[in-house]
């Protein structure tokens, strides 16, 4: 698949869909730390959410967050 046929897909898909995928090429584009407010806002969105699997997503967030370029966040507890 293209990168042209990527993008014509996320076009195609639901608003929020979009928003998510939007936001995750945000931070795979700058992988730095956050601020303590930010991630105090992604903490709370985590813990409100009644998707498993959006909360999943957006712990790996806050673990990438929070450790930012450094190697160990991958390999942090969760």
């Amino acid at each position: 698949m293209t990168a042209v046929e990527i993008i014509e897909e996320i076009k195609r898909l639901p608003a929020e869909e979009r928003k998510r995928v939007l936001e995750f090429a945000r931070g795979a584009a700058n992988p730095r730390q956050l601020t303590p407010k930010e991630l105090g806002a992604l903490a709370k969105r985590m813990v409100e959410t009644p998707n498993t699997a959006e909360a999943d997503r957006l712990q790996e967030e806050v673990v990438r967050g929070f450790y930012g370029n450094k190697t160990g966040a991958k390999d942090s507890p969760r």
